[in-house]
């Protein structure tokens, strides 16, 4: 018999490594959308990196011999597709046809507390009062370097509003998605996803290429298999199962480094100015991201508390045992032991 608390503690550790590995990839998801988007049409690469996503789902899907998800797992992940899939890519990429990188990663610092929020409704989380006082001193953190930085100027303007909604929606899908990787393991949840909004991707980024063929030097063409590969691929099968297991709420909370990570791709990639206070900032963002991850849940034993919706779902005869993509054990969900 393993310690219920052993359990606790390697799962927070591990939910943190998978989620730290998930944050990195996204960070170069804005500065990867600008470069695209100057020479190709933004519905093609809100859409078209979907559906390369979405093949390579499907060759991931037959490779493990995945069975086939619920008819209720169907409809939370066609809420994660919303959020995900369609609603964070299509809103990024026409808020960056006239903002920067680094003005988007102001608005994207606004992720962690959505997601938590987002925990509350869909995942059933508890977080303590604590954890919501770190949090938010982490946000304000972020917040008041991008601002005294300068990366903000001028009115809110409609690149500004897509980005709202498209932290919004990421919020969302992320929440959902975390919870439902409990069941199908975070590999499985994306590509599912993938799959179920294969025909609505796959209609958007032909009419968009039929429209604007697609002709682009190399940057772009990189910078949008980034996005297809990373951003909408492998990212999500760490970071996915990073919240499954640490807690939607407190992993979501290592997306504060996001935005400094992203203003520092920025400046490496695209030449946008960051200046010297980013270093500042990082320690103090990173310090509160340090406090959410040892700041227990309000459930008594640590862990997120699982939905009375959830049940498990048996893996398949070839399932992998890596961390994304293996599901936790019933036991250890509820917070029992476990042989």
């Amino acid at each position: 018999m393993r310690n219920k608390d052993n359990v606790t503690g390697t799962d927070a550790i591990t939910g943190a490594a998978l989620g730290a590995l998930g944050v990195l990839g996204f960070s170069m998801s804005l500065p990867a959308t600008r470069v695209a988007v100057e020479h190709l049409d933004p519905w093609f690469v809100a859409f078209g990196r979907a559906v390369g996503a979405g093949l390579l789902a499907i060759a991931y899907l037959a490779a493990v011999r995945a069975p086939r998800p619920t008819r209720a797992q169907w409809r939370r992940l066609a809420v994660v597709a919303l959020g995900v899939v369609a609603g964070f890519p299509m809103f990024t990429s026409l808020a960056l046809q006239t903002s920067t990188a680094a003005h988007g990663a102001v608005v994207v610092a606004l992720l962690p507390a959505i997601t938590a929020g987002f925990a509350v409704l869909r995942a059933r989380e508890r977080p303590a009062p604590a954890f919501w006082f770190a949090g938010a001193a982490g946000l304000v953190a972020v917040l008041a370097f991008v601002l005294l930085s300068g990366a903000v100027s001028g009115a809110l303007g409609p690149s500004d509003l897509f980005l709202l909604a498209a932290v919004a929606l990421c919020g969302l899908g992320y929440a959902e998605g975390g919870a439902l990787s409990r069941e199908l393991g975070g590999a499985r949840t994306i590509c599912w996803a993938l799959v179920l909004s294969l025909p609505f991707t796959a209609a958007i980024a032909g009419l968009a290429a039929a429209s604007h063929p697609p002709h682009a030097p190399a940057p772009a063409w990189a910078g949008f298999a980034y996005l297809t590969v990373i951003s909408m691929f492998l990212g999500f099968f760490a970071w996915y199962a990073g919240l499954a297991r640490g807690g939607v709420a407190r992993v979501g909370q290592i997306q504060l480094a996001q935005p400094i990570l992203t203003m520092a791709w920025s400046a490496l990639l695209l030449h946008e100015h960051v200046p010297p206070a980013a270093i500042a900032a990082a320690v103090a963002v990173l310090a509160c991201v340090a406090a959410t991850q040892r700041l227990r849940g309000g459930t008594s034993d640590g862990l997120p508390r699982r939905p009375s919706w959830a049940r498990p779902v048996t893996p398949g005869p070839a399932a992998s045992a890596l961390p994304f993509e293996k599901p936790r054990p019933a036991a250890a969900r509820a917070g029992g032991e476990q042989d």
